[in-house]
């Protein structure tokens, strides 16, 4: 992390910051709307304590649905410029590895103080959206409120739950609950529909979280989407356009996150050519759904592994500064043209700013983030987060390697993940872990499968080789 200049360690300053709070934040203020008694509940991973966001969701006017995103009000504890602020500012982002999580803000913040942790009150930001039935948001709005987590569920545990198992306790506990989450579901799936419709790629990508027993980590799993997921990530998606369009409303400059339209196309077109699709010389968004929808529905065995290439092709997405009344330059991975991060303020710094911007022009005050400012931020914003990816994988790596350390000589079907002047690289299944082709890279590119013999690992450099098979 030190080299790639990101801070493990929190400051003498931050901490002695961090001492000084007491409780979580409250604001007797009567604009702050009281929405504690919603069924609100939070959908995360098994393990996730740093909450950001609740939903809920209920029927409005004729077939149209009342869906409200709560956002913890980070801002309302840790100010701007203050030592713990300066820690989230230099880092920008959680980082997440195998060994260890070095969280962007203090844990005592992040995973209670400022978490929507279950049966506790917490200041929040509230994304309030109508939405129709044919899953487009209409009339929305923005404002603060207290709320309160009614269930903690995991995605593992809903999903279960929506393929016939019991309910987890937490659902189970909370009457009405089980309806409110089938209704979100169903407006969820409305919304993902629409955009599809309009060009959004589902990708099945494949996270491979560490798997440890006792202090040993024994595996590298590789870990899916399922509906509920899905249904956290649409929600987001369309809270942070709201968000996005309400900061353009208010004439604020804001921070935005974009994914260009892919300067790797033709390589794509040429993935599809091998599988007997055509796609259409200029980058087009709307056929490559498509394209993705037939390849899922005729090999849904082989799926993750057109994902990845494409997610590969597609490049990364960055973060630009946004001026009101300007053309943007749009996400099209998510087929949406106003895209603001706002929803994880936990666990991103653009998140955190962007939350200082709402507030602001909830206050009807100025931005406290100028356009010079949020140019800067952007592009540190973009670099930190590559940096917190490349630590990430460098520690998977190792992790990968303390696996695979004995194992020289076994054989293993691959798939080429990376293809370019430094290097070929390649990801195999069991575990979950992806390694450098050290011969016989010659006229491979990404998305081609390939059968790969484990050559050696070096755990502290986190290297795995591989030679063709």
């Amino acid at each position: 992390m030190t080299e790639r200049g990101l801070s493990p360690d929190f400051s003498p300053e931050a901490l002695a910051q961090l001492a000084r709070f007491t409780s979580a934040a409250s604001e007797p203020d009567a604009a702050i709307k009281d929405l504690r008694t919603m069924l609100w509940s939070s959908i995360d991973n098994d393990d996730s304590r740093d909450l950001d966001q609740l939903t809920v969701a209920e029927a409005g006017k004729g077939t149209d649905v009342r869906v409200l995103v709560a956002i913890a009000d980070v801002d309302a504890l840790v100010k701007k410029d203050t030592p713990v602020d300066a820690h989230a500012r230099t880092n920008t982002t959680s980082v997440y590895t195998a060994a260890q999580i070095f969280p962007m803000l203090p844990e005592r913040v992040s995973t209670d103080l400022t978490s929507l942790g279950q049966g506790v009150d917490r200041l929040a930001i509230v994304v309030d959206m109508t939405v129709s039935a044919d899953g487009a948001v209409g009339a929305s709005s923005v404002y603060r409120a207290n709320v309160r987590n009614q269930a903690k569920l995991s995605y593992n545990g809903v999903a279960a739950w929506l393929e016939g198992a019991a309910a987890p306790k937490p659902l189970a506990a909370v009457p009405g609950l089980d309806a409110q989450l089938r209704l979100q579901l169903k407006v969820a799936a409305a919304m993902k529909e629409l955009r599809h419709a309009h060009g959004a790629l589902t990708l099945q990508t494949v996270e491979a979280r560490p798997v440890f027993d006792g202090e040993a980590l024994t595996d590298l799993r590789a870990e899916e989407k399922n509906p509920a997921k899905e249904l956290i990530e649409d929600f987001m998606i369309a809270a942070n356009g709201v968000v996005a369009g309400y900061l353009e409303g208010k004439k604020f400059p804001s921070m935005r996150r974009v994914l260009r339209s892919p300067e790797r196309w033709s390589r794509i077109v040429d993935l599809a050519n091998t599988l007997g699709e055509k796609l259409p010389a200029a980058a087009d968004a709307v056929a490559l759904s498509k394209f993705l929808d037939r390849r899922r529905a005729e090999n849904p065995a082989g799926f993750a592994d057109l994902s990845l290439s494409v997610i590969k092709l597609l490049g990364r997405g960055e973060y630009t500064m946004e001026l009101p009344g300007k053309s943007v330059a749009g996400h099209f991975g998510l087929a949406v043209k106003d895209y603001a991060h706002s929803t994880a303020p936990n666990r991103r710094f653009p998140d955190l700013l962007t939350q200082r911007q709402v507030k602001a022009a909830l206050r009807e005050e100025g931005p406290p983030y100028s356009a010079a400012d949020l140019a800067a931020l952007a592009t540190h914003c973009t670099a930190q987060e590559d940096a917190a990816t490349k630590v990430e994988r460098q520690v998977r790596k190792s992790a990968a390697a303390m696996l695979l350390t004995g194992r020289t000589g076994q054989a293993f079907d691959a798939i080429v993940t990376g293809a370019g002047p430094k290097g070929t690289w390649v990801r195999i299944e069991h575990p979950a872990a992806e390694g450098k082709l050290v011969r016989g890279a010659e006229g491979l590119d990404v998305g081609d499968r390939v059968k790969v013999e484990l050559v050696s690992t070096d755990i502290e450099r986190g290297f795995v080789d591989f030679a063709r098979g």
